[in-house]
Protein backbone atom coordinates (compact mmCIF):
# COMPACT_ATOMS: atom_id res chain seq x y z
CA UNK A 1 0.00 0.00 0.00
CA UNK A 2 0.79 3.83 -0.24
CA UNK A 3 0.45 5.75 2.64
CA UNK A 4 1.49 9.15 4.17
CA UNK A 5 2.08 9.88 7.50
CA UNK A 6 1.59 13.68 8.25
CA UNK A 7 3.26 15.44 11.01
CA UNK A 8 4.67 19.14 11.44
CA UNK A 9 7.59 19.51 13.52
CA UNK A 10 9.98 16.67 13.77
CA UNK A 11 12.41 16.32 17.85
CA UNK A 12 14.51 13.20 17.53
CA UNK A 13 13.31 13.54 21.70
CA UNK A 14 9.71 14.02 20.82
CA UNK A 15 7.50 11.13 22.51
CA UNK A 16 5.14 11.44 18.98
CA UNK A 17 7.83 11.75 16.78
CA UNK A 18 9.73 8.74 17.74
CA UNK A 19 6.42 6.52 17.80
CA UNK A 20 5.47 7.74 14.42
CA UNK A 21 8.92 7.38 13.32
CA UNK A 22 8.73 3.53 14.69
CA UNK A 23 5.47 3.15 12.32
CA UNK A 24 6.92 3.98 9.31
CA UNK A 25 10.15 1.85 9.64
CA UNK A 26 7.59 -0.66 10.42
CA UNK A 27 5.51 -0.35 8.08
CA UNK A 28 8.62 0.36 5.37
CA UNK A 29 10.28 -3.02 6.75
CA UNK A 30 6.22 -4.83 5.42
CA UNK A 31 7.06 -3.26 2.01
CA UNK A 32 4.58 -0.16 1.94
CA UNK A 33 5.42 2.39 0.36
CA UNK A 34 5.66 5.33 3.23
CA UNK A 35 5.94 8.91 2.91
CA UNK A 36 6.26 11.19 4.96
CA UNK A 37 5.01 15.29 5.20
CA UNK A 38 6.31 17.08 7.32
CA UNK A 39 7.66 20.90 7.86
CA UNK A 40 10.54 19.82 9.74
CA UNK A 41 13.34 17.81 8.83
CA UNK A 42 12.76 14.19 8.96
CA UNK A 43 15.28 11.52 8.18
CA UNK A 44 14.58 10.03 4.85
CA UNK A 45 16.45 6.49 4.82
CA UNK A 46 13.58 4.42 4.61
CA UNK A 47 10.51 7.13 3.75
CA UNK A 48 9.38 9.44 1.02
CA UNK A 49 9.94 12.98 2.31
CA UNK A 50 7.31 15.66 1.67
CA UNK A 51 8.37 18.91 2.83
CA UNK A 52 5.75 21.29 3.82
CA UNK A 53 6.01 25.35 3.82
CA UNK A 54 5.26 26.92 6.91
CA UNK A 55 6.12 29.74 8.94
CA UNK A 56 8.05 29.53 11.96
CA UNK A 57 5.19 31.66 14.14
CA UNK A 58 2.68 32.57 15.27
CA UNK A 59 1.89 29.46 16.53
CA UNK A 60 -1.86 29.92 14.79
CA UNK A 61 -0.61 30.80 11.53
CA UNK A 62 2.08 28.43 11.49
CA UNK A 63 -0.83 25.69 12.20
CA UNK A 64 -2.86 27.32 9.65
CA UNK A 65 -0.55 27.61 6.94
CA UNK A 66 1.00 23.96 7.24
CA UNK A 67 -3.15 22.50 7.54
CA UNK A 68 -3.87 24.34 4.05
CA UNK A 69 -0.25 23.08 2.21
CA UNK A 70 -1.42 19.65 3.52
CA UNK A 71 -4.30 19.77 1.92
CA UNK A 72 -2.35 21.23 -1.46
CA UNK A 73 0.03 18.31 -1.34
CA UNK A 74 -2.64 15.46 -0.70
CA UNK A 75 -4.64 16.95 -3.76
CA UNK A 76 -2.03 16.50 -6.00
CA UNK A 77 -0.85 12.81 -5.21
CA UNK A 78 -3.08 9.56 -4.78
CA UNK A 79 -2.57 7.34 -1.18
CA UNK A 80 -4.36 4.42 -0.34
CA UNK A 81 -4.63 5.68 3.00
CA UNK A 82 -3.59 8.78 5.28
CA UNK A 83 -3.02 9.08 8.39
CA UNK A 84 -2.21 12.16 10.01
CA UNK A 85 -0.26 12.31 13.43
CA UNK A 86 -1.01 16.03 14.09
CA UNK A 87 -4.45 17.96 14.76
CA UNK A 88 -3.74 20.21 12.20
CA UNK A 89 -3.97 18.52 9.05
CA UNK A 90 -6.88 16.26 7.25
CA UNK A 91 -6.62 12.65 6.89
CA UNK A 92 -8.82 9.27 6.68
CA UNK A 93 -7.31 7.89 9.78
CA UNK A 94 -6.32 10.58 12.82
CA UNK A 95 -3.96 9.29 15.65
CA UNK A 96 -5.16 11.57 18.53
CA UNK A 97 -1.33 11.08 20.03
CA UNK A 98 -1.44 14.45 21.38
CA UNK A 99 -4.70 13.79 23.12
CA UNK A 100 -7.50 16.02 23.66
CA UNK A 101 -6.16 19.85 23.91
CA UNK A 102 -9.94 21.02 25.03
CA UNK A 103 -9.53 18.20 28.08
CA UNK A 104 -5.54 19.63 28.58
CA UNK A 105 -7.08 23.09 28.78
CA UNK A 106 -9.74 21.89 31.22
CA UNK A 107 -6.94 20.05 34.06
CA UNK A 108 -4.20 22.67 33.27
CA UNK A 109 -6.92 25.28 34.45
CA UNK A 110 -7.16 23.57 37.59
CA UNK A 111 -3.28 24.35 38.66
CA UNK A 112 -3.21 27.62 36.87
CA UNK A 113 -3.86 31.56 38.42
CA UNK A 114 -7.42 32.93 37.28
CA UNK A 115 -5.48 35.36 34.65
CA UNK A 116 -3.73 31.73 33.03
CA UNK A 117 -7.15 30.18 33.00
CA UNK A 118 -8.38 33.79 30.97
CA UNK A 119 -5.43 33.47 28.22
CA UNK A 120 -6.60 30.39 27.62
CA UNK A 121 -9.79 31.31 26.43
CA UNK A 122 -8.55 34.21 24.23
CA UNK A 123 -5.10 32.74 23.09
CA UNK A 124 -5.19 32.50 19.14
CA UNK A 125 -3.18 29.48 19.72
CA UNK A 126 -5.71 27.72 21.83
CA UNK A 127 -8.65 29.00 20.26
CA UNK A 128 -6.65 27.58 16.44
CA UNK A 129 -6.13 23.92 18.04
CA UNK A 130 -9.60 23.69 19.75
CA UNK A 131 -11.34 24.62 15.92
CA UNK A 132 -8.59 22.13 14.38
CA UNK A 133 -9.51 19.78 16.60
CA UNK A 134 -13.00 20.24 16.62
CA UNK A 135 -12.71 19.24 12.46
CA UNK A 136 -10.26 16.53 12.91
CA UNK A 137 -12.39 14.69 15.23
CA UNK A 138 -15.57 15.37 13.32
CA UNK A 139 -14.06 14.64 9.71
CA UNK A 140 -11.70 11.54 10.38
CA UNK A 141 -13.11 8.29 9.06
CA UNK A 142 -11.62 6.56 11.81
CA UNK A 143 -9.25 7.91 15.07
CA UNK A 144 -7.08 5.98 17.32
CA UNK A 145 -6.64 6.64 20.73
CA UNK A 146 -3.87 5.97 22.79
CA UNK A 147 -5.34 5.01 26.00
CA UNK A 148 -8.94 4.59 27.37
CA UNK A 149 -8.70 7.67 29.11
CA UNK A 150 -8.06 9.87 25.85
CA UNK A 151 -10.96 8.05 23.81
CA UNK A 152 -13.48 8.80 26.86
CA UNK A 153 -12.00 12.95 26.98
CA UNK A 154 -12.66 12.80 23.35
CA UNK A 155 -16.30 11.67 23.26
CA UNK A 156 -16.58 13.75 26.65
CA UNK A 157 -15.70 16.79 25.07
CA UNK A 158 -16.82 16.10 21.65
CA UNK A 159 -19.83 14.40 21.22
CA UNK A 160 -18.01 11.61 19.16
CA UNK A 161 -19.56 8.07 18.12
CA UNK A 162 -17.33 5.95 20.63
CA UNK A 163 -17.60 3.12 17.48
CA UNK A 164 -15.28 5.54 15.64
CA UNK A 165 -12.87 5.47 18.29
CA UNK A 166 -10.02 2.55 18.51
CA UNK A 167 -7.66 2.17 21.25
CA UNK A 168 -4.41 0.87 20.30
CA UNK A 169 -1.96 1.95 23.35
CA UNK A 170 1.38 2.51 22.20
CA UNK A 171 4.01 0.30 21.70
CA UNK A 172 7.76 -0.45 22.86
CA UNK A 173 10.89 -1.93 21.25
CA UNK A 174 11.68 -4.83 24.11
CA UNK A 175 14.81 -5.08 22.68
CA UNK A 176 16.23 -2.15 23.13
CA UNK A 177 14.53 -1.29 26.06
CA UNK A 178 15.30 -4.19 28.75
CA UNK A 179 16.45 -4.61 32.53
CA UNK A 180 19.99 -4.53 33.26
CA UNK A 181 21.84 -6.54 36.10
CA UNK A 182 23.18 -5.10 39.25
CA UNK A 183 26.57 -5.26 38.27
CA UNK A 184 25.09 -3.22 35.15
CA UNK A 185 23.57 -0.66 36.83
CA UNK A 186 25.92 -0.04 39.65
CA UNK A 187 28.57 0.61 36.45
CA UNK A 188 26.35 3.07 34.90
CA UNK A 189 25.56 4.84 37.62
CA UNK A 190 29.42 4.93 38.67
CA UNK A 191 29.74 6.59 34.77
CA UNK A 192 27.57 9.59 35.62
CA UNK A 193 28.77 10.28 39.00
CA UNK A 194 25.81 8.44 41.36
CA UNK A 195 27.52 5.87 42.64
CA UNK A 196 25.51 4.57 45.45
CA UNK A 197 22.91 6.54 44.96
CA UNK A 198 19.32 5.25 44.77
CA UNK A 199 17.92 7.38 41.28
CA UNK A 200 14.75 8.93 40.91
CA UNK A 201 14.56 9.51 37.04
CA UNK A 202 12.08 12.21 35.95
CA UNK A 203 11.55 12.28 32.18
CA UNK A 204 9.90 14.64 29.93
CA UNK A 205 10.17 17.71 27.71
CA UNK A 206 7.14 19.49 29.35
CA UNK A 207 9.03 20.39 32.61
CA UNK A 208 5.69 21.35 33.87
CA UNK A 209 3.06 20.01 32.49
CA UNK A 210 4.66 16.17 33.21
CA UNK A 211 5.04 17.51 36.64
CA UNK A 212 8.24 18.40 38.31
CA UNK A 213 7.23 20.79 40.81
CA UNK A 214 5.32 18.24 42.14
CA UNK A 215 8.26 15.66 42.41
CA UNK A 216 10.89 18.05 44.09
CA UNK A 217 7.81 19.00 46.65
CA UNK A 218 7.57 15.37 47.31
CA UNK A 219 10.98 14.61 47.82
CA UNK A 220 11.21 17.20 50.60
CA UNK A 221 8.83 14.73 52.37
CA UNK A 222 10.96 11.87 51.76
CA UNK A 223 13.79 10.40 53.58
CA UNK A 224 16.39 11.78 51.57
CA UNK A 225 19.40 10.48 52.39
CA UNK A 226 21.40 8.47 49.28
CA UNK A 227 18.54 9.36 47.19
CA UNK A 228 18.91 11.63 44.32
CA UNK A 229 16.32 13.54 40.91
CA UNK A 230 17.64 12.13 37.69
CA UNK A 231 16.04 15.01 35.68
CA UNK A 232 15.74 14.16 31.50
CA UNK A 233 14.48 16.59 29.28
CA UNK A 234 14.61 19.78 28.37
CA UNK A 235 17.04 21.32 30.29
CA UNK A 236 15.44 22.86 33.97
CA UNK A 237 16.51 26.58 34.15
CA UNK A 238 14.52 29.54 34.90
CA UNK A 239 11.63 28.96 37.50
CA UNK A 240 12.66 25.31 37.87
CA UNK A 241 16.52 25.92 38.96
CA UNK A 242 14.92 28.66 41.03
CA UNK A 243 12.54 26.41 42.61
CA UNK A 244 15.10 23.72 43.45
CA UNK A 245 17.39 26.40 45.03
CA UNK A 246 14.36 27.55 47.26
CA UNK A 247 13.87 24.06 48.17
CA UNK A 248 17.33 23.15 49.15
CA UNK A 249 17.51 20.26 47.48
CA UNK A 250 20.19 21.46 44.96
CA UNK A 251 22.93 19.14 45.69
CA UNK A 252 20.13 15.84 45.10
CA UNK A 253 19.01 17.16 41.80
CA UNK A 254 21.25 16.32 38.57
CA UNK A 255 19.65 18.38 35.83
CA UNK A 256 21.17 16.04 32.79
CA UNK A 257 18.81 17.62 29.71
CA UNK A 258 18.01 16.19 26.51
CA UNK A 259 19.43 12.41 26.32
CA UNK A 260 19.28 10.55 23.12
CA UNK A 261 20.11 7.57 24.66
CA UNK A 262 17.53 6.93 26.93
CA UNK A 263 18.78 3.18 28.31
CA UNK A 264 21.47 4.60 29.69
CA UNK A 265 19.38 6.52 32.00
CA UNK A 266 16.74 3.84 32.54
CA UNK A 267 20.11 1.45 33.33
CA UNK A 268 21.12 4.14 35.94
CA UNK A 269 17.34 4.52 37.76
CA UNK A 270 15.89 2.71 40.29
CA UNK A 271 12.29 4.08 39.72
CA UNK A 272 10.59 6.50 37.06
CA UNK A 273 8.28 9.04 39.00
CA UNK A 274 6.46 11.57 36.11
CA UNK A 275 3.09 12.78 38.39
CA UNK A 276 1.87 14.48 35.22
CA UNK A 277 -1.24 17.00 34.54
CA UNK A 278 -2.11 15.08 31.76
CA UNK A 279 -0.08 13.01 28.86
CA UNK A 280 -2.31 10.83 26.92
CA UNK A 281 0.21 7.78 26.91
CA UNK A 282 3.99 8.51 27.78
CA UNK A 283 6.28 6.84 25.78
CA UNK A 284 8.89 7.12 28.76
CA UNK A 285 6.88 5.21 31.28
CA UNK A 286 6.32 2.14 28.79
CA UNK A 287 9.98 2.21 28.23
CA UNK A 288 10.94 2.73 31.78
CA UNK A 289 8.58 -0.52 32.62
CA UNK A 290 10.43 -2.44 29.96
CA UNK A 291 13.31 -1.73 31.22
CA UNK A 292 12.58 -3.65 35.01
CA UNK A 293 11.87 -0.15 36.20
CA UNK A 294 8.79 0.51 38.65
CA UNK A 295 6.62 3.85 37.90
CA UNK A 296 4.63 6.09 39.95
CA UNK A 297 2.60 8.57 37.90
CA UNK A 298 -1.05 9.82 37.89
CA UNK A 299 -4.28 8.69 36.96
CA UNK A 300 -4.06 11.79 34.01
CA UNK A 301 -1.43 9.56 32.27
CA UNK A 302 -2.78 7.17 29.98
CA UNK A 303 -0.02 4.69 30.85
CA UNK A 304 -1.84 4.09 34.42
CA UNK A 305 -3.91 1.81 32.93
CA UNK A 306 -1.44 -0.35 32.46
CA UNK A 307 -0.26 -0.51 36.03
CA UNK A 308 -1.72 -1.84 39.16
CA UNK A 309 -0.78 -0.08 42.74
CA UNK A 310 1.53 -1.83 44.38
CA UNK A 311 2.58 -4.51 41.61
CA UNK A 312 4.32 -2.74 38.57
CA UNK A 313 4.40 0.83 40.21
CA UNK A 314 1.73 3.40 41.70
CA UNK A 315 -0.73 5.49 40.55
CA UNK A 316 -1.97 8.92 42.17
CA UNK A 317 -5.24 11.07 41.25
CA UNK A 318 -3.79 14.30 42.62
CA UNK A 319 -0.14 15.37 41.47
CA UNK A 320 -0.12 18.30 44.14
CA UNK A 321 -1.13 15.51 46.65
CA UNK A 322 2.69 14.92 47.98
CA UNK A 323 2.59 13.31 50.92
CA UNK A 324 0.77 10.43 49.21
CA UNK A 325 3.05 11.20 46.24
CA UNK A 326 6.43 10.52 48.96
CA UNK A 327 4.88 7.62 49.67
CA UNK A 328 4.32 5.89 46.89
CA UNK A 329 8.08 7.01 45.82
CA UNK A 330 9.29 5.82 49.22
CA UNK A 331 6.94 2.12 48.56
CA UNK A 332 8.45 2.03 45.35
CA UNK A 333 12.40 2.12 46.04
CA UNK A 334 11.78 -0.19 48.51
CA UNK A 335 10.49 -2.94 46.54
CA UNK A 336 12.17 -1.64 43.30
CA UNK A 337 13.51 -5.34 42.08
CA UNK A 338 10.16 -7.04 42.12
CA UNK A 339 7.84 -4.38 41.07
CA UNK A 340 10.51 -3.79 38.26
CA UNK A 341 10.67 -6.81 37.23
CA UNK A 342 6.51 -6.97 37.19
CA UNK A 343 6.23 -4.06 34.98
CA UNK A 344 9.05 -5.75 32.31
CA UNK A 345 6.44 -8.60 32.21
CA UNK A 346 3.70 -6.15 31.96
CA UNK A 347 5.39 -3.77 28.88
CA UNK A 348 6.41 -7.43 27.17
CA UNK A 349 2.67 -7.64 26.11
CA UNK A 350 2.71 -4.36 24.38
CA UNK A 351 5.79 -4.97 21.69
CA UNK A 352 5.89 -2.29 19.33
CA UNK A 353 5.43 -4.94 16.29
CA UNK A 354 2.20 -5.68 17.87
CA UNK A 355 0.85 -1.55 18.23
CA UNK A 356 1.96 -1.76 14.32
CA UNK A 357 -0.25 -4.52 13.64
CA UNK A 358 -2.89 -2.78 14.71
CA UNK A 359 -2.81 0.15 12.73
CA UNK A 360 -2.00 -1.85 9.67
CA UNK A 361 -5.30 -3.97 10.32
CA UNK A 362 -6.88 -0.71 10.59
CA UNK A 363 -5.29 0.65 8.02
CA UNK A 364 -6.41 -2.35 5.61
CA UNK A 365 -9.91 -2.41 6.66
CA UNK A 366 -10.41 1.20 5.54
CA UNK A 367 -8.81 0.90 2.37
CA UNK A 368 -11.17 -1.98 1.93
CA UNK A 369 -14.53 -0.27 2.82
CA UNK A 370 -13.33 2.49 0.25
Amino acid sequence: MKIALIRKNFTPYGGAENYMMQTASALAGRGHEVHILSAGDWPEEYFIFHKINTVSGPSFLSNTLFASNVKKALGKEAFDSVISFERAAGGDIYRAGDGCHKEWLSRRGEYAPFHKRISFLINPHHRMLLYLEKKRFENSKLIIANSKMVKNDIIRNYSVDPEKIRVIYNGVDLRKFHPVDADKKAAVKYSIGLQEKKVILFAGADLERKGLPALLRAFLRMERKGMMILVAGKKAGGKFASLIKRLGIKKSVLLWGTEKDMTKLYAASDILVLPTIYDPFSNASLEAMASGLPVVTTSANGVSELITNGVEGYVIKNPSDSDTLAKMMSAALSNSLEMGSNARKKAEGFPIEKAVDEIVRLISENVQRD
